[in-house]
């Protein structure tokens, strides 16, 4: 990846000027009138075109969706459709949108966007259609509406509040992540089995409950998300309690498969699978080799 120096001085979108060979009579995006003519001459048929600059507000060309502060523009198609490698990808563009703030980059285009985080300029076209139209002819996106607009399709423009089920090592980690926090993401408490460790907090602060408690405290303080953090033997039992409990979303960190009706969303990450699957490209090159 480029250093930030590298793509401070960049051209991220362009102005739009007169453009040679248009022939139709309309208002493009308020920048330029445009006329144009065919008439018979001598030798063929003849184009002209006559052409006015207007004078405009830079911050005008926003589209009434991209400057409605609470409001994202509407979906072009069902989110039923969108699929999950999708809202992966929207999660990756809003990364690479903060550090284009942090760096005070205003405006980009898409493909420059691709250029400097080594992405798809038409995969990411194609992700933002599916919520609407979000860039600005001759300027490309606005940096600051965008990722606010992500933000919102991601639900994460409100507060979400998390319980770690499992108060071992895995989850006091979890607990005290602080990137958790920043992205909106609040741990409001651990739970656990096990009563010497109910009672006490994790080293920043976040109360351990008795799992017993897990559905009184879940809807007093509306945890809408649970992290698995158990062994594999008591993840099954631990999820029907989650479940049990009203909370939709499930992170799990548990091995194996874990079963849930239809109306609950499951994630898992098995740290296992992912160094097998390093081991064997790891095998693979030594087999290359000899």
């Amino acid at each position: 990846m480029s250093s930030a120096g590298d793509w401070l001085g960049g051209t991220y979108g362009w102005n739009a000027g007169a453009e040679p060979g248009l022939a139709a009579v309309g208002v493009d995006m308020g920048r330029i009138l445009a006329l144009g003519w065919v008439r018979d001459g001598p030798a063929g048929p003849i184009c002209a075109v006559q052409t006015w600059r207007i004078c405009y507000n830079r911050l005008s060309l926003v589209k009434g969706p991209n400057k409605a502060p609470g409001k994202p523009p509407k979906p072009k198609q069902s989110l039923d459709q969108v699929s999950e490698l999708t809202t992966n990808r929207l999660s990756v563009y809003l990364r690479c949108l903060n550090l284009l703030e942090e760096a005070g980059v205003k405006t980009i285009s898409s493909q420059a966007l691709a250029d400097q985080f080594h992405l798809n300029a038409a995969q990411i076209r194609k992700d933002l259609a599916y919520f609407g139209e979000f860039g600005v002819r001759g300027v490309g996106y606005y940096v600051r509406d965008l990722k606010r607009h992500l933000r919102q399709i991601l639900g994460l423009d409100r507060k979400l509040r998390v319980a770690i089920i499992g108060a071992g090592n895995l989850g006091l980690a979890l607990a005290d992540y602080p990137g958790f926090r920043q992205e909106g993401f609040e741990i409001s408490a651990l739970f656990d089995n096990l009563s010497a460790k109910v009672g006490q907090q994790s080293r920043n602060g976040v109360p351990i409950h008795d799992i017993h408690d897990l559905k009184k405290l879940a809807r007093r303080d509306a945890i809408s998300i649970a992290v698995i953090a158990v062994p594999a033997a008591s993840a099954q039992r631990v999820v029907d309690m989650v479940i049990a409990s009203g909370i939709k979303a499930v992170l799990n960190f548990s091995p194996g498969t874990l079963q849930v009706p239809p109306d609950v969303k499951l994630k898992s990450v098995d740290l296992t699978v992912s160094l097998e699957s390093l081991s064997f490209y790891l095998a693979r090159g030594e087999t290359d080799e000899t």
